[in-house]
């Protein structure tokens, strides 16, 4: 067996050359300033084990592979060099691998997977080389640089965003000038074209923020692990994001990009980006709300306005199902047209057509009207027989909805108490009305089959006690 020197030429994102710096005071400048050395591509050195031929070798593992070996003997052949590493057929568990790589002068062992891609942890290579070289990123910069890191969420820049582009945006002149926190100066013209496009996620929140627009419902940030190419920084601590893939989380709805371990501590001040924010149905009501600065979704206030104006009297409103193609039509058409979208009798004649557009919005959120977490206590309210006990109890179960959630709730049950005052034209009483939305606004959160049958009376009596009280709860 021997221990050969592998040459990778590796992009400028993966600052493997890290793992043979010794020099704090180097990873501290690298972290701060990392653009310096990363304006180059690199040549990196690695350390493979090569192991002898080995029958059933795993199709997806190299010459690195050395069959079942123990633990004693892998860290015996890995003591001849920092970083190098090999892959060995676990002894106690045939059939598992692990990965044994040498770091700080002992061997580390990992579980290894792979379903396609090689993995011992969140992060998913297509190779083992790219996997080791993240790793012994990381590695370094958690053994190096612990204390800093631990300090990094202490003092953030996120509540002085857009320090650096937000004097470039001519649009946010007449926010600073109402800000205390407005830098002073003139503030430099760009064009106006290429003014969007240069707008951060930051910059737009802080402008967001000064707005007496905005909807003040808060939103939690929708974080997803991220690979980000080229150079990022964290937008919460302004820290160097360092890794080979996976180097962060940035949120799906409005572009913020920070650290994992900052995504934890970042304020649920979430504004999303229409450009982030594709669609109408599916998407998180409150997300929509605020990407469309709306109290409501707008799907809800165009679709029982035009109810509203030509069908309350139309004979079993809601309970009466409209073309599923033409329900899909207009779904597409918010999609597509947002509050552009023409839901009049002009292209819908049918007004069962826009009552199914409107209850397929509410059963297609990914958050239910009445939300996962407030199910439990809006079904205890169900049981209760008590008409004042159960108001009461209704009235402090709303308290657990989001607002966005809340408000859209409201104006729906005086819009459904509406069609009730035309119970002789239509035959919807309030009762047929909870038969209707009771599973539409409320989803029982991954209860049993029984459970959730059994669920549905009480469904019925919520909605139908909501409608008929609206004016008291709300």
């Amino acid at each position: 067996m021997k221990c050969v020197i592998v040459w990778g030429n590796i992009q400028e994102s993966t600052l493997c050359f890290l793992v043979f710096f010794n020099e704090f005071s180097t990873l501290y400048w690298i972290i701060h300033g990392g653009h310096r050395l990363l304006s180059e591509v690199m040549d990196v050195l690695y350390w493979i084990l090569l192991g002898p031929k080995v029958e059933n070798r795993p199709k997806y593992y190299g010459r690195e592979y050395h069959g079942m070996i123990s633990r004693e003997e892998a860290d015996q052949l890995l003591s001849q060099a920092e970083g190098s590493y090999l892959i060995r057929e676990s002894q106690r568990q045939p059939g598992t691998y692990t990965l044994a790589l040498r770091f700080g002068n002992q061997t580390r062992n990992f579980r290894l997977y792979h379903d396609g891609k090689h993995f011992v942890g969140e992060k998913r290579f297509e190779s083992i080389h790219d996997l080791v070289t993240d790793g012994l990123i990381t590695l370094y910069i958690e053994t190096k640089a612990a204390e800093y890191i631990a300090k990094m969420t202490i003092n953030p820049i996120y509540e002085h965003v857009g320090y650096t582009t937000l004097n470039q945006e001519p649009s946010l002149r007449k926010h600073l000038t109402q800000s205390p926190e407005a830098p002073d100066g003139p503030v430099s013209a760009i064009d106006g074209c290429n003014a969007e496009e240069r707008l951060t996620s930051l910059v737009r929140r802080a402008t967001l923020r000064e707005s007496d627009l905005a909807p003040k419902y808060e939103k939690v940030h929708n974080f997803k692990v991220h690979t980000f190419r080229g150079p990022h920084w964290c937008e919460y601590c302004a820290n160097f994001m360092w890794g080979l893939i996976a180097q962060g989380v940035k949120c799906a709805d409005c572009g913020l990009n920070v650290h994992k371990q900052c995504s934890k501590v970042v304020p649920n001040d979430c504004q999303p980006d229409l450009r982030h924010v594709k669609k109408v149905y599916s998407c998180d009501l409150t997300t929509l709300v605020k990407a469309h600065n709306t109290k409501r979704p707008m799907v809800v206030d165009m679709c029982i306005q035009e109810i509203e104006a030509r069908g309350l009297q139309s004979e079993g409103l809601y309970r009466i199902s409209g073309f599923s193609e033409l329900i899909e039509d207009v779904k597409l058409a918010f999609d597509r047209d947002g509050e552009k979208a023409d839901i009049s009798s002009n292209a819908y004649e049918d007004i069962n057509i826009i009552t199914g557009a409107l209850k397929l919005y509410f059963r297609e959120l990914p958050i239910p009207l009445i939300t996962y977490d407030a199910y439990p206590r809006f079904i205890e309210t169900g049981k209760i027989t008590d008409p004042e006990k159960r108001l009461e109890f209704l009235h402090e179960a709303l308290k657990l909805l989001p607002p966005a959630h809340c408000e859209t709730l409201r104006y729906l049950m005086a819009h459904l108490k509406r069609v009730t005052q035309y119970e002789k034209e239509n035959l919807m009483s309030s009762e047929n009305l909870g038969i209707v939305f009771g599973p539409t606004l409320m989803r029982a959160p991954e209860l049993d089959a029984m459970t959730a049958l059994n669920d549905i009376r009480y469904q019925r009596l919520v909605v139908e006690t909501l409608i008929t009280n609206e004016d008291v709860l709300f």
